[in-house]
């Protein structure tokens, strides 16, 4: 419980609001992350939010080793911060997508495994379209864990996150923009890309849902 409250703190949403007077999730991709706050709001600010979020990760399992548990447990403690962060009990159970969230668990548990989702994660550097490149190397790390021998907890907890993370993919609230959208198309959309419709620059830049709850500050 501990680690999924620690895991549903969302830095992200709360400086977007107190900085920007913005909400997040009425804005760019609907993501409460640093992501969406890279374009939303500041670069600067949202490196910030983006260490706390990966720190998040590494605190939750440092702290369930600090009390003795076993790996099968620090994943799990692990599993339960990515849950927060993506289905934050602050939100009404909206959030991010916990990938920074979940590299910080992996930087913790096996550091390696960084290097291989980085390997194939940079492509998006190349093609601008970052989603699916980053669910490529978030398919690499059970992988990584299974073939370099780590305990098959790691292994199954690694799986999890990817599967957490193409849960909320799928299940998040369906925009305007998605209107004529059939559902496979959809699917694919967010499977693939993570948002609901093919054009990243109209996804991105998309007008708030609610234009009364965007006030711009100097």
């Amino acid at each position: 419980m501990a680690a999924y409250l620690l895991g549903s703190v969302p830095l992200a949403y709360l400086v977007a609001k107190w900085s920007r007077g913005i909400d997040l999730r009425q804005l760019g991709s609907g993501n409460i992350g640093a992501s969406n706050l890279w374009v939303s709001v500041s670069k600067w600010v949202a490196l910030a939010v983006g260490f706390f979020d990966v720190v998040k990760g590494i605190l939750a399992v440092w702290v369930a080793q600090q009390f003795g548990l076993g790996v099968a447990e620090q994943v799990t403690v692990g599993v339960a911060a990515v849950a927060g962060h993506n289905w934050s009990v602050f939100l009404r159970f909206s959030g991010g997508r916990g990938l920074l969230t979940t590299m910080g668990i992996v930087l913790y548990l096996m550091p390696w495994g960084v290097a291989s989702f980085l390997a194939i994660a940079s492509i998006s550097f190349f093609t601008k379209d970052s989603p699916l490149p980053v669910l490529g190397g978030l398919i690499t790390l059970p992988l990584v864990g299974w073939l370099s021998g780590e305990p098959l907890a790691i292994t199954l907890g690694f799986t999890a996150m990817l599967i957490i993370l193409v849960i909320r993919r799928l299940t998040a609230p369906r925009t305007p923009l998605a209107a004529s959208v059939n559902w496979q198309q959809l699917f694919i959309n967010r499977l693939l890309f993570d948002r609901d419709i093919r054009d990243r620059r109209a996804w991105v830049h998309r007008p708030p849902a609610d234009q009364s709850s965007y006030k711009q500050k100097g």
